[in-house]
């Protein structure tokens, strides 16, 4: 009893952790927008992020969360995505992390058999590690 009664009123206290890494923070906005956690991927992109996919771009977090947020995240649910390779370096303050993988699933009617590229930089704030651009790439794999 006095054990969960000490829980009860450490746990508050204790600090929310921050993403140490670009890696991770990479890897928890992957898994927030598969986990539908919209506020939790919001929070890992600078507010000034660049997005570029298939050919467009999304200028912002509020671009990207009024238009592509929403169908990324009901796409990353359906599927199922393995990172196949993964380097990353940084430079004081920037860091870069660039990921290849294979993504295997349906979407409604739709078959999913891909290889992706994905390419992020990131800055080092005082909240953790923020993702400043984005670019996606990806080629249906022919025989899956």
């Amino acid at each position: 009893m006095m054990s969960a009664l000490i829980l009860t009123l450490v746990l508050p206290l204790l600090p929310i952790p921050v993403q140490d890494s670009p890696e991770t923070t990479v890897d928890a906005f992957h898994a927030a927008v598969s986990g539908d956690d919209r506020d939790a991927a919001l929070a890992l992109l600078d507010e000034d992020v660049v997005i570029f996919e298939a050919g467009g771009a999304e200028m912002s977090r509020q671009e990207y969360a009024s238009h592509h947020l929403g169908g990324d995240m009901k796409f990353a649910a359906a599927v199922e995505r393995t990172v196949t390779d993964r380097q990353s370096d940084s430079r004081g303050d920037i860091a870069w992390v660039l990921t290849r993988t294979e993504t295997h699933g349906s979407l409604g009617e739709r078959e999913i058999h891909s290889r992706g590229t994905e390419t992020m930089l990131l800055r080092r704030t005082d909240d953790g590690w923020r993702i400043v651009h984005i670019h996606w790439s990806s080629g249906r794999i022919r025989n899956p």
